[in-house]
């Protein structure tokens, strides 16, 4: 089954649901806010009713003080909805290609994390693909071109890519990439790990203490962190500069800023300008709350998840308290202002961010006239991420609050859903036609929103390398080609009951079960078309490269099993 044939099928309905929506709102182009979680699985959110979710040292729990808290996305998944199957690809590059392009990865190439398509570029070199050369409907060209100002705000990882080719007015970057952008280095943090090399050797050094670390490299996002501004009004004409960037944020700036906070200050900002414009706004928010991270202020954590500000849910309303850090070359003291380490501590800053949104939507008076979608790229880490069993990696929160927008679905929604979807419903709400000869692998989800159609899409796909994903409302192939029954519900989102021998299993399985083989050859094209297009020398290099890494896993495993 093509996934043309699919869109195809649900062209006269499309119709009828654009005209309907568009008569329903009465209003201008709705503002469209997405938020974009880094590596929180579905299960770690209180609305989805696991019985385990992660602790601080990111391992499974069912302790309830390791439990996230979110009275505010709980409000946003009861009173708009939330999807029971969602899924992304099961690591944060291939997931974000799969959200900028609104496609697999046989187009844009971007197939995990360590196997990233390359391409010729103009100076004949072969560079990752980046997605205006794979996909040029990027969603913020799709955005763009429907009308509206746009903004990415926090984690990139284009691997090198021109950020100002995707189809946004401003950008606010945590970690800003330095390649592209041509600047110095940011001199107002040392909170970053480095490799260095010395006498051949090859250390990782944490520059605020110039100690060893056990970690990767990296730039702070959270604590006083590494934050690249581009196009924003204030750089007075130029394309990127570090932030702070005024006398004013240089004199706030220390150990006590915290990078999701400034990311949401340029953001609510960028809404209150364009909202004066009158101008429709198109958000996209790549938090990086979720991602693990050094934590600077107390470099001998052992917790994946650094400390938040320290918030405080009254009933009606987030109370926080103003970070205090003192201290200088990894001896801090937070006085008590910063939380305990742990993913359930960064959920709760979510949830206090978004009644951010909502409070400032409220305050500029566009609440009825925008949607928001809340969702993430790829299952927890050390849980899901990079895990291509069962549904692990790829199952993530999903979340729609439009209260103005005619929704006609309310609270749970036991569909299924692909991230690869928020691209062509982004297109739909901005009035953007994606042209009958472009491939588009994702479904666009406004005719499920505001009619009565009871189904979203029959299947969903995820992928890791040449691994492939898929399932429906009945069966599951995962990575590992191991199948399982999915028509029940597992207290834990996981547990499903794996089919061993199809001799005895039922004619209904094996009916879904060839459904499901049928689909993927459109999408395997791992092995034989890896790149985009490439100049026969870079060919050859590539397959050189292919070579010798090969050979090295050959050896290596050689090596252990002796």
């Amino acid at each position: 089954m093509k996934v043309r044939t699919i869109l195809m099928s649900v062209v006269g309905i499309i119709t009828v649901v654009s005209n309907t929506f568009a008569k329903t709102t009465k209003k201008s182009k709705p503002n469209i806010i997405v938020v974009f979680a880094d590596d929180i699985s579905a299960r770690e959110f209180p609305i989805y009713g696991s019985d385990t979710w992660s602790s601080p040292e990111a391992k499974n729990t069912s302790d309830v003080k390791y439990r996230a808290k979110t009275p505010v996305l709980d409000k946003i998944a009861k009173e708009g909805c939330y999807v029971k199957t969602a899924w992304a690809s099961v690591v944060c590059s291939p997931s974000r290609a799969m959200m900028m392009t609104g496609r697999y990865a046989h187009l844009h190439k971007w197939w995990e994390n360590k196997s990233i398509g390359q391409y010729t570029n103009e100076k004949g070199k072969a560079v990752a693909y980046p997605f205006y050369e794979s996909s040029p409907k990027t969603i913020g060209a799709i955005a763009k071109e429907g009308g509206y100002a746009t903004i990415w705000a926090g984690k990139t990882q284009m691997r090198g890519a021109d950020l100002s080719k995707f189809g946004f007015d401003e950008g606010v970057f945590t970690p800003g990439p330095l390649k592209q952008t041509r600047l110095e280095p940011n001199s107002f943090t040392d909170f970053r790990v480095e490799i260095v090399k010395e006498n051949g050797h090859k250390r990782i050094l944490n520059m605020d203490t110039g100690e060893e670390m056990d970690t990767y490299a990296q730039n702070s996002w959270y604590w006083k962190p590494h934050v690249m501004l581009m196009n924003h009004p204030s750089s007075k004409g130029k394309k990127y500069e570090w932030w702070p960037n005024t006398p004013e944020s240089k004199e706030a700036y220390g150990t006590h800023t915290y990078g999701p906070d400034v990311e949401l200050d340029f953001i609510l900002d960028f809404m209150e300008r364009k909202t004066n414009d009158k101008m429709p706004f198109f958000v996209y928010h790549t938090t990086h709350l979720g991602h693990d991270a050094m934590n600077f202020v107390n470099p001998k954590e052992t917790s994946k998840w650094p400390g938040t500000p320290k918030i405080k849910w009254t009933g009606k309303e987030y109370v926080r308290t103003q970070p205090k850090i003192t201290g200088d070359n990894g001896n801090y003291d937070t006085h008590g202002t910063i939380t305990e380490p742990g993913i359930h501590t960064h959920i709760n800053y979510l949830d206090y961010q978004m009644w951010q949104y909502l409070n400032k939507l409220d305050d500029l008076g566009i609440m009825d006239n925008t949607i928001i979608i809340f969702c993430a790229d790829n299952g927890t880490g050390k849980y899901g991420k990079n895990s291509p069993d069962i549904q692990k990696g790829v199952h993530v929160p999903f979340m729609v609050y439009a209260p103005g927008l005619g929704m006609t679905k309310k609270g749970f929604q036991d569909v299924l859903v692909n991230i690869a979807d928020v691209l062509p419903t982004v297109a739909e709400l901005a009035g953007v036609d994606i042209p009958a000869d472009y491939e588009m692998n994702g479904v666009s989800l406004i005719p499920f929103l505001t009619t009565n159609k009871p189904t979203h899409r029959e299947w969903i796909y995820g992928y890791k390398g040449s691994m492939q994903i898929i399932r429906n409302d009945i069966l599951l192939k995962d990575g590992r080609d191991k199948w399982y029954d999915v028509r029940e519900n597992p207290k834990d989102l996981i547990s499903f009951p794996q089919i061993t021998d199809w001799n005895m299993a039922s004619s209904d399985l094996k009916q879904e079960k060839e459904k499901l083989l049928n689909i993927l050859p459109q999408f395997d094209k791992f092995d034989e078309e890896q790149h985009g297009p490439l100049s026969p020398a870079n060919k050859t290099e590539l397959k050189e490269l292919a070579r010798r890494k090969a050979m090295k896993k050959k050896k290596a495993k050689a090596l252990s099993n002796n």
